[in-house]
């Protein structure tokens, strides 16, 4: 037992450095109430309060990246509406032509249709001839109105269908924007709670959270869950990793794709792409759409969702241990896979 505690210590210690380093700190001195002239809450609601305003900026963000990729999406089904809008305008045109060339045509015989053409010859080969112009031309004409018809009519439907993207596409723009209200809101709540401490109570508040990060961290691993957890990875997930931790220290920022800052899961998005899977924007989209495994059966490259509403994500990167982009005012950074709550596990590629 006492071999399998000292193996979960040297694997939590990315978690665990900070609350080592300062031994005399106790949870119930770091959660004891501030003096009477500061805010009356203890540092641990804060700290939770704080986290629960940094979750719903990061709810909103996903909410925020949905309305970008599927404004992204009707956008582009637009433009290529409107292409097929003039190509259909140009043949309607083409085909007028055509009908007016016939026309002419018709003008040249003496206004005379071949029809009646053909019952004033007393020429056999050409009452042949003629009837079989006859029956090829009206074919043509048929054809030829056959083909105006469904050409106009595609373009009714391709008319229809881009106003009702377009429709879409602002729908999704005022989504974009409430979600941008709310994100700024909740970060700006959340970082005026940090203001209002001394420089010292923000030292314990951080202290604080990376001891609630290692007690997640070191539950999970006592469970051992890592003697099951598998080692290697495909070539494709092994990309994906190595990306991500070169990532390591860039800073978060909502909506950040990379490649100077990411958030959540526009890092780990990036990172299978360039491993070669492109995979949803979202981490609840990524936990919708993409394949689930159970977390014993994990391996490096696998996403962890973390929390009820999916609303994180990170890449397990082997060792009990992940990658992600915590949240704003923290960087890209390695953690335990366990440090948070895990709601499950997807496998892309």
């Amino acid at each position: 037992m006492n071999r399998r505690r000292h193996t979960t210590a040297a694997i939590t210690v990315i978690c665990a450095l900070a609350v080592l380093a300062s031994p005399a700190l106790t949870l119930q001195a770091a959660a004891a109430p501030l003096p009477p002239d500061a805010p009356k809450k203890s540092l641990e609601e804060v700290r939770k309060e704080i986290d629960g305003l940094y979750r719903q900026a990061a709810v909103a963000t996903d909410a925020y990246n949905l309305a970008e990729e599927r404004t992204k999406e009707q956008s582009a089904e637009i433009v290529r509406l409107a292409r097929m809008i003039v190509e259909g305008r140009e043949k309607v045109e083409d085909l007028k032509a055509k009908a007016g060339a016939a026309a002419r045509a018709q003008y040249r015989n003496g206004g005379l249709p071949e029809g009646a053409q053909l019952v004033l010859t007393d020429d056999p080969q050409l009452f042949l001839d003629a009837a079989g112009r006859l029956k090829a031309g009206a074919k043509a004409t048929t054809d030829l109105l056959g083909e105006m018809t469904r050409t106009q009519a595609e373009l009714d439907v391709y008319a229809k269908d881009a106003g009702a993207n377009w429709t879409k596409l602002e729908a999704h723009r005022v989504k974009q924007a409430q979600a941008k209200k709310e994100i700024n809101d909740k970060i700006a709540a959340a970082k005026k709670l940090e203001s209002e401490l001394a420089a010292e109570e923000r030292e314990r508040l951080r202290r604080l959270e990376e001891q609630a990060q290692y007690r997640a961290q070191t539950t999970w691993l006592d469970t051992g869950i890592l003697g099951d957890l598998r080692t290697g990875a495909t070539p494709e997930g092994k990309k994906a990793v190595e990306f991500a931790t070169a990532q390591v220290g860039k800073p978060y920022v909502w909506g950040a794709e990379g490649p100077d800052s990411f958030d959540c899961s526009g890092l780990t998005q990036l990172a299978w792409a360039k491993a070669g899977a492109p995979i949803p924007r979202t981490s609840q989209e990524q936990w919708r759409l993409l394949p689930r495994v159970a977390v014993k059966d994990m391996r490096p490259g696998d996403l962890i969702v973390y929390f009820k509403d999916a609303s994180h994500i990170g890449m397990y990167i082997g060792k009990g241990a992940m990658v992600h982009a915590p949240r704003p005012g923290r960087n890209v950074t390695i953690a335990g896979a366990g440090s948070m709550e895990i709601l499950g596990v997807v496998r892309p590629g």
